[in-house]
This record gives C-alpha cells, structure tokens and sequence, in this order.
C-alpha cells in the first residue's frame, strides 16, 4: 500500500492541493517500509488525482478536499481520508496503519 501525504512546513497540509510537497509511505503487514517525498506539478483542475496515481499512491490522507476532488480520486481508484489534524507526517500513517487515526469534519468547503 503506498500512502500520500500533502506536507506544508513539515506537517499535514490543511488542504491536500496546497502542500508543498507529497509524502509518500509504502508500507506492509501495516508497518512503513520506505518513505520518499516529490514536488507535485502546478495545480490545476484534475492535475493532482491523475499525478498521484502516476506516484503509485492507493491512499491519501488529508484535512480538506473539495468534492470535485474526492470524485477524481474515486475515478482514480485512490482511497480519500478526511479530516486528519496537521500532526507529523509520520504519527499520521502510524496513527493510519494501526487504526487509530482520528479524523473530523472535512475542512474544505467547495
């Protein structure tokens, strides 16, 4: 399973097409294997879903996403968690991986 994490200033980007940068985390039998980082194209409408698959990514996680998004990503086979805290990049897929990540209320609003 690959893992895509939008980071702003080390931590969880508040909307996932406003990270600097995308963490990914492959990980196994719910542990990380390996962990890389890559700059994401512009943003652009349907950019970020068709880029991330390209990445390999089955999972994003994020605080906020607009619905036009959540369905590019359904279209793309990528599985969207909403409403994650801007905690660590790493305590979130831990927090992922062993079933105890709290999320709330989806932030974005379009």
């Amino acid at each position: 399973m690959r893992i895509a994490i939008p980071v702003t200033g080390g931590f969880l980007s508040p909307h996932f097409a406003h990270g600097e940068e995308f963490l990914f985390f492959d990980a196994e039998e719910g542990e990380v294997q390996n962990r890389t980082s890559a700059i994401p194209p512009p943003h652009g409408p349907g950019v970020l879903p068709q880029w991330l698959k390209e990445q390999g990514a089955d999972v994003i996680i994020a605080s906020g996403m607009g619905s036009r998004a959540q369905a590019l990503f359904s279209e793309q086979g990528i599985r969207v968690v909403l409403g994650a805290a801007a905690k660590s990049p790493d305590e979130v897929v831990a927090s992922y991986l062993d079933r105890t990540l709290e999320t709330g209320e989806n932030i974005c609003d379009h």
